[in-house]
């Protein structure tokens, strides 16, 4: 079967995917069902069963007074809500109805397998095979973030823990360690939510690679550019995209001093091995658990660009202004930068604008 033509192939429909499709609709390109000849056509193709993108797998007690970094997407705010209700009970729903009121049409549940050069002619197409049939485009933009690849660091003895290990990706709620002893790794916003949470009903014992640098001041404009800037720089020169937290600190957010006030913000240092009931210190000495909880962040849904062969000796891929330096046909947004959700709404934004303004350019 021969693949369906659009000229521009979203992928993925979480933060920056439907900001991304709202600029491609303003900028009057039509979804893939509705084109009539001579449209400039688009598809958003999504690997989840309904609308929410990571929100609707984030645990249940994330509220939305607590949610970090929460963001309109462009066009529509976030309806009014009680700040003690689910995050993943609110947000589903005001992407679904955000999907409706600009007639995103998303394709779901779509799987995309691989993306791939059509041809030789650099001109050409890139075609973006899925486990529904294949698409062809001029050009793809890559929104499918991170949350379907959790990342568990290797270490020493891991497999032989008797006691369970999850991931923050799979935490549920805090219940399901009541009277446990709990190891949390990780020194991120997720880290130290949970460990205020779990610490409630739970003995926690917090580790760390490094020493957290705890900074009083809010974290503010001059501290976002930096940030955005150190990240920026990274995925210029094809290196994995690096933690906020690394260029910015950690920031005393009120789960954070809840946590401090009841003397559970205690940090140890990275444990050095993993046995059969605990972790192994560095000192020698024995820590007991029942649970490790790796909080230890995620990195970019990328395999299926695989194919396209954009991958640096250093793991990631040379991305300047949210554009493959290398495959300029593709845009990844969402990716280093524009991670977070006014980073991801900026980018869908500006993905727009280069390819309507090449667009523009060609037919003149």
């Amino acid at each position: 079967m021969e693949p369906a033509a659009v000229d521009v192939a979203v992928i993925g429909a979480g933060q920056a995917g439907l900001s991304a499709a709202y600029h491609l609709r303003r900028r009057g390109f039509e979804t893939a069902g509705r084109a009539r000849p001579g449209d400039e056509a688009f598809v958003v193709l999504d690997a989840d069963a309904q609308a929410g993108g990571a929100w609707q797998h984030r645990w249940a007690s994330l509220r939305m007074a607590t949610v970090n970094g929460i963001h309109e997407l462009p066009g529509f705010p976030v309806p009014p809500a009680d700040p003690a209700a689910s995050s993943r009970d609110i947000l589903p729903a005001y992407f679904a109805e955000y999907e409706q009121r600009f007639a995103l049409d998303v394709q779901r549940p779509v799987a995309v397998r691989a993306v791939r050069r059509q041809d030789d002619d650099p001109d050409g197409r890139l075609l973006v095979e899925t486990d529904h049939g294949a698409w062809s485009a001029r050009y793809v933009i890559n929104a499918t973030g991170t949350w379907s690849r959790p990342f568990w660091p290797h270490y020493p003895g891991r497999a032989r823990f008797r006691g369970r290990q999850l991931h923050v990706a799979d935490y549920v709620s805090r219940d399901e360690f009541a009277g446990k002893k709990v190891v949390i790794v990780g020194a991120g916003v997720s880290a130290v939510q949970l460990l205020d949470e779990i610490s409630h009903v739970a003995e926690t014992f917090w580790v760390t690679r490094r020493e957290p640098e705890w900074v009083e001041e809010d974290f503010d404009i001059p501290a976002r550019v930096a940030a955005i800037a150190g990240v920026e720089d990274r995925v210029r020169r094809g290196l994995p995209p690096g933690s906020v937290i690394s260029v910015t600190g950690m920031h005393w957010t009120p789960w954070a001093r809840a946590a401090d006030a009841r003397g559970v913000l205690v940090r140890h240092p990275m444990f050095t091995s993993i046995e059969e009931d605990g972790v192994r210190m560095p000192d020698g000495t024995f820590v007991a658990a029942d649970v490790i909880l790796w909080a230890t962040g995620f990195r970019a849904a990328i395999d299926h660009l695989a194919p396209l062969r954009l991958r640096t000796a250093e793991g990631g891929i040379r991305v300047a202004d949210g554009r493959s330096i290398d495959e300029p046909r593709l845009f990844l947004i969402g990716y280093g930068p524009s991670q977070s959700t006014v980073g991801a709404n900026r980018a869908g934004r500006e993905a727009v604008r280069a390819i309507v303004g090449e667009r523009a350019a060609a037919a003149a």
